[in-house]
């Protein structure tokens, strides 16, 4: 057996290289030993390139871990079920995109105007990225109880997000803007739903989920109380 260091030799013996400095494949870096958190992150990509490449029927736990370069029993400890692996993927998806949702507003110029623009403009473009395959899954689990909680969860997270970043800018009552902002998901959602359908473009989207914000919160929204 050859030794960490010793060398393959190539016909001829002239593009000789240790074992230790030969490139990996794909297989051979998948199927290393890694942290739980870490393999974890690496069968949800994968996960995620078989929904966009194959589409959500072909995800199954024992092809995700062929793909991945692991046994079954790995794929099952980390998600146990189909199920357990789309909504673990619907998280990965939504957390990478509030993520960059929160990183854009803490750069944004602090002005309503300059805040709603950023706020809407990486809603609509999250669904013109990633939306095919988050319709994709929600789709696959429709009816599912788990996962229409996860759904619930995930926009009062966004709505919480927006409801931080438009706090300095409104004189409501903490609990009536949050209520506001719950509208405007729903808002959102709506004209994400008629962009994913070709009614609008993204941009237009975009500038229309703006002016919302702006007028709700500038002289527009007076409170309800």
């Amino acid at each position: 057996m050859w030794r960490d260091g010793d060398t393959v030799k190539a016909d001829g013996g002239d593009n000789s290289q240790p074992v230790s400095n030969r490139p990996q494949t794909a297989r051979e870096t998948s199927s290393k030993r890694l942290p739980k958190a870490e393999r974890r992150e690496q069968l949800l990509d994968t996960a995620q390139e078989i929904v966009r490449d194959e589409g959500t029927d072909a995800l199954t736990l024992g092809y995700l871990a062929e793909r991945a370069g692991v046994s079954k029993p790995i794929a099952y400890q980390h998600f146990e079920t189909r199920s357990g692996l789309l909504i673990a993927l619907a998280r990965q998806i939504d957390d990478r995109q509030a993520a960059v949702l929160q990183d854009e507003l803490r750069q944004a110029r602090k002005r309503l105007d300059d805040v709603a623009r950023v706020a809407s403009t990486a809603y609509m473009h999250c669904y013109t990225t990633v939306g095919p395959q988050w319709q994709a899954i929600t789709a696959a689990l429709k009816g599912d109880e788990q996962m229409d909680a996860v759904q619930q969860e995930l926009l009062d997270r966004y709505a919480t997000i927006y409801c931080e970043a438009l706090t300095p800018y409104s004189e409501l009552p903490r609990s009536e803007l949050y209520l506001r902002c719950v509208a405007i998901i729903g808002a959102a959602e709506a004209m994400a739903r008629d962009m994913f359908r070709g009614r609008v473009d993204e941009a237009t989207a975009a500038e229309l989920l703006t002016s919302l914000i702006v007028r709700w919160l500038s002289g527009g929204g007076r409170s309800l109380r």
